[in-house]
């Protein structure tokens, strides 16, 4: 009498509960790291559309004595893909000038809607600085840092 073994083929159910429990805890690590690489992402926008508009600023205060109340007097694009406003807001002595984007509310990460962003000259336009108004600082670009 011979008996045959039976070979076994596949894995067993524990096997696959372990590669299982392993893909959720690398899930569960992974996605909010994505979720706040795409905020960080986003959030960028702001700080391109705003650098923009430091030179033109300067350069209009230069010659008038004062900051543009609006970004359409020095032609600035005030509208983005995940920007929905940019304003001027000039105050005291020395002169300050607040460039201020605000996120939309819409269509963004959930983390940055109806945010701001805020970059700042008190010198006439020669430095600048970037602060986070309502946005988190751990979403600021790297611009801001």
């Amino acid at each position: 009498m011979c008996k045959h073994l039976r070979k076994q083929a596949g894995f067993t159910l524990i096997e696959l509960m372990i590669v299982i429990a392993i893909i959720g805890i690398l899930a569960a690590v992974a996605i909010p790291a994505y979720q706040d690489y795409i905020a960080r992402a986003q959030a960028s926008e702001a700080v391109s559309l705003m650098s923009g508009m430091k030179g033109a600023s300067a350069e209009f205060n230069s010659s008038n004595g004062h900051f543009p109340a609006v970004p359409a007097s020095i032609g600035a694009n005030t509208a983005g893909s995940y920007v929905s406003t940019i304003t001027f807001a000039t105050t005291g002595v020395p002169m300050t000038l607040n460039i201020t984007a605000t996120y939309k509310t819409n269509n963004v990460n959930s983390k940055i809607s109806g945010k701001t962003l805020i970059l700042r000259t008190i010198d006439g336009g020669t430095n600048w600085s970037c602060k986070a108004g309502t946005l988190s600082t751990s979403l600021l670009p790297g611009a801001c840092k």
